[in-house]
């Protein structure tokens, strides 16, 4: 092999690890990466829907996640969910599908989008921002496409939009950023962040 052959063939390799090192899955991956950085991570959040916006802050850890905000608290600890509602001002308790948690918390359910969806990498506005477009396998499904907008340097989601079958779009903004150890207590039930009084319904 000539000296410029390997060259090439050098030059060809390293741009097919580069291609790999920024891949949509491998993207996910350094999301999730990211967020379990120093055990943990508090943000705040903002949701825009046809119904308006809402604001509150979000814990993460692992696939565990806490959501508070006026018109709704839940808790995750990986397996049971508690969600509270000034509606009913009821605590319902469930065990989600990975499909329910994609709505409820799109970061933690990052991983299943590797599964669940088809995966390229989109063109961005701005050479800080990573886009991954993704459309899911099933055509039965809620979502028709969904993008993912992730910070280049520091990997961690900030935004995500929904594009809904029913045309209903979903937008979520994700800022302030901070990583610390959450307690396990943190992702389960606390009955002194709803009013007294409150039912406790199971449905699992």
């Amino acid at each position: 092999m000539t000296a410029k052959r390997i060259i090439i063939v050098a030059l060809t390799c390293l741009m097919a690890l580069i291609a790999l090192a920024q891949s949509p899955s491998a993207m996910l991956d350094k999301c999730v990466t990211a967020i379990n950085a120093g055990g943990g991570v508090t943000a705040n959040y903002s949701l825009t829907s046809p119904q308006g916006e809402s604001k509150g802050t979000i814990a993460m850890q692992g696939n565990k996640f806490r959501i508070v905000a006026p018109e709704a608290k839940c808790w995750y600890d990986g397996k049971t969910q508690w969600s509270w509602s000034p509606v009913t001002n009821e605590v319902n308790i469930t065990s989600p599908t990975a499909d329910e948690l994609q709505m409820t918390n799109p970061v933690a359910a990052v991983q299943h989008f590797k599964q669940g969806f088809n995966m390229k990498r989109a063109k961005a506005k701005t050479a800080s921002t990573y886009v991954i477009k993704l459309t899911p396998k099933q055509k039965k499904d809620a979502i028709k496409t969904l993008w993912l907008y992730f910070d280049e340097k520091t990997s961690l989601l900030r935004t995500a939009r929904y594009e809904m079958s029913d045309k209903s779009v979903y937008f979520v903004k994700i800022t302030n950023y901070r990583h610390k150890s959450l307690p396990s207590a943190t992702f389960t039930f606390d009955k002194s962040m709803v009013p007294a009084g409150t039912q406790v319904v199971d449905l699992r």
